[in-house]
């Protein structure tokens, strides 16, 4: 299919920031209150126009604070443009914020089904998968150990697995696998690659351009909240990699 998948058009987000520092969080909403504390527009993205197709595997590349976690927030639903339009014609399943669904009093295996009904699956078919879930995470001695005791890369692991444990219409990775170790990075690559020889449609971002010269055919760079060129990866971070040398 070469519809459509994923369609930002003209899309605008603006955060409000406080324009002075406050030390902690009582003193924070003291000045709420008091109407003390000013606040300044902060523009995160600014009339962004993307189109991805059925299939397609895209890489966001950027600085920090270009706008590229603010995108995929907006394509998955998490915040509304201010102006502008973000269609959406398929399920996604997201990796977005390390631990983002986990509860960390409850172990990993309670944390299985939990994350499973976030994700649209129902008890069953996270009970018939389970077992692929733990061998592909390599955390069969650790699921009676709450969330909150796991390192970064454990939740990364589990997240991976759950998020993978079908070929979701849309897979969106922001980072995770960065604070994996090497060869759990390569095993979660050699499965992104395998969806996308089906009709998994994929969004990454990274700072590792091999990674996503690896995985992405397309790419787009973002500054300052806004497309400085998009198309083919291999041109897209040459472009990108001579600009900041």
């Amino acid at each position: 299919m070469d519809s459509a998948i994923i369609q930002v058009n003209n899309a605008t987000v603006r955060f409000n920031i406080a324009s002075e520092k406050v030390d902690n969080i009582k003193e924070y909403f003291i000045k709420i209150v008091k109407r003390q504390l000013r606040f300044k527009e902060f523009l995160a993205l600014k009339g962004i126009n993307f189109e991805v197709k059925h299939g397609e595997s895209w890489g966001i590349v950027g600085s920090n604070g270009a706008g590229k976690s603010t995108l995929l927030r907006l394509i998955c639903g998490i915040i509304a443009p201010d102006i502008g339009i973000v269609t959406v014609n398929g399920t996604i399943s997201p990796m977005l914020e390390l631990g983002a669904g986990f509860d960390p009093q409850l172990t990993a295996g309670e944390n299985i089904y939990i994350q499973g009904a976030l994700l649209g699956h129902s008890k069953a078919f996270m009970k018939a998968h389970y077992d692929e879930i733990v061998d592909f995470s390599e955390l069969a001695d650790f699921l009676d150990m709450p969330i909150k005791n796991y390192s970064t890369g454990m939740q990364a692991r589990l997240a991976f697995a759950i998020a993978t444990v079908v070929d979701p219409e849309i897979l969106i990775v922001d980072e995770v696998l960065s604070v994996g170790d090497a060869a759990f990075q390569r095993k979660c690559t050699t499965r992104i690659q395998e969806m996308l020889k089906g009709s998994t449609t994929l969004l990454f971002v990274s700072h590792d351009n091999n990674l996503v010269q690896q995985l992405c055919e397309k790419s787009m760079w973002l500054r300052k909240g806004e497309v400085v060129m998009s198309g083919n990866t291999k041109e897209v971070l040459e472009a990108y990699t001579a600009y900041y040398q």
